[in-house]
């Protein structure tokens, strides 16, 4: 029977006590069958079962255990191609919808914390640093577009207004966004899980979905058990495997690695992040970094594709986080740890229906903490009859990697060779 702890990182190290949820045995009947217990499950199920939906969740490790408790914790709006793209792949109509949801998950995340007072260690401000004029260019173009659409909690930086909250030379500026923020990841979702089951939702731990049984009464399989339901959802994301085929082949699970300090001095800390707000930069392969409530460094970065575990993950990480913070240097690493996400070759996420009761969310490619959140919202909505926001994330074209799965490692890491290529160059 499978038994699969957390990944050794940080937040599993400093997670809030969470209850033994049991595996499936035997055959449960429910209205709707959600697969994976990450901020997309977990976010649809939470709006179902306040709806009054019967929902039963079944997941294949632990609460939390992929992307969504691994993730560099960062609250950053939109997408991971942003909404001018959208426009060019849509209609109007559907461009305006997504356009507005872009900035709702982080308010639904608030929301959450706020009703369930859920205790993840929410700070408010997100940086986006450019490392030169052409990267500021593009910051500039995204505040306007951003301000066309409404979202106006945004300040653009110069060098000497970044300097005053990053203590790095890396930098000529950037843009604050007082809506993004950071929490502990796998705190929002574990406390999200105890939210739904107060409302009466059920969560099987250690029970993958080994099967699914199509047709109008459909049936979910694990290795002892069955639920029989009117609908599922399948939100297994980057570790879905290939319970449906049809999705596998249209996305690719990508690691990405992260590093811990041990705990900073308090003044040391203060110096590197004087208002506390997370970073990422603007690089194709960007770096991202923040501290946590007990002023650790958190530094991620890099892209691993086709998801192998790297064998010495604070060898790649700690050189990026050098060079940002020298003063760094003698400090100890105290957690590592990597962990998938999805990409799609779109950079979009994939939205959908299989059949008539078969609904998917899929494919952050990188933007997930955010984008889950109105996902799970947005199913939720679908489910109970209101699909227009749904239908406007479906009408992305889902597109196949080019010369399919065998491919779509050696193309992707190329893709991705040419993009830092360019930065590197400032081309």
């Amino acid at each position: 029977m499978t038994n699969t702890p957390h990944a050794p990182s940080y937040y599993a190290g400093s997670a809030n006590p969470s209850p033994a949820r049991p595996a499936l045995q035997g055959e449960i009947e429910t209205d709707i069958c959600v697969i994976g217990a990450g901020y997309t499950g977990l976010s649809t199920a939470l709006h179902l079962a306040e709806n009054g939906f019967k929902v039963a969740i079944l997941e294949a490790a632990k609460v939390g255990w992929g992307a969504s408790g691994r993730n560099g914790g960062q609250i950053v709006n939109s997408y991971s191609r942003d909404i001018d793209a959208i426009e060019k792949q849509t209609n109007k109509r559907n461009a305006e919808l997504m356009a507005h949801m872009a900035f709702e998950g982080g308010r639904i995340i608030r929301e959450r914390i706020a009703k369930y007072d859920i205790q993840c260690d929410l700070k408010d401000g997100g940086v986006f640093a450019a490392f030169n004029e052409k990267q500021m260019g593009h910051l500039r173009a995204q505040k306007a577009l951003w301000e066309k659409h409404g979202h106006t909690q945004l300040e653009m930086l110069d060098h000497a207004g970044i300097r005053k909250v990053v203590k790095t030379e890396r930098y000529v500026g950037g843009m604050l966004d007082m809506s993004g923020g950071h929490i502990h990841p796998l705190n929002l979702a574990l406390g999200e899980a105890a939210a739904f089951e107060s409302l009466g939702g059920v969560i099987y731990e250690q029970s993958p979905a080994t099967r699914i049984e199509r047709g109008a009464s459909p049936v979910v399989h694990t290795e002892q058990g069955r639920v029989r339901c009117k609908f599922i959802v399948v939100a297994g994301n980057a570790y879905l495997g290939n319970l449906l085929p049809e999705l596998a082949a249209k996305a690719m699970p990508c690691g990405t690695q992260v590093l811990t300090t041990e705990p900073l001095d308090p003044e040391l800390a203060a110096e590197l992040l004087p208002q506390d707000y997370c970073v990422e930069d603007c690089n194709y392969l960007l770096d991202y970094y923040r501290l946590t409530s007990d002023k650790r460094m958190i530094y991620g970065g890099g892209v691993v594709y086709g998801a192998r575990d790297p064998e010495d993950i604070e060898r790649i990480i700690r050189p990026k986080m050098l060079k940002t913070f020298p003063m760094l240097k003698d400090v100890k690493v105290d957690y590592t740890w990597t962990g998938n996400f999805l990409l799609t070759l779109s950079r979009l996420p994939q939205v959908g229906r299989i059949g008539d009761n078969i609904y998917y969310s899929q494919g952050c490619s990188g933007h997930g903490v955010t984008y889950t959140h109105v996902a799970g919202r947005v199913l939720a909505e679908a489910l109970r009859g209101q699909a227009e926001r749904f239908d406007a994330f479906a009408s992305l074209p889902h597109f196949p990697f080019p010369g399919g799965r065998l491919f779509r490692v050696p193309f992707t890491a190329l893709g991705a060779f040419y993009y830092d290529l360019r930065d590197k160059l400032n081309i």
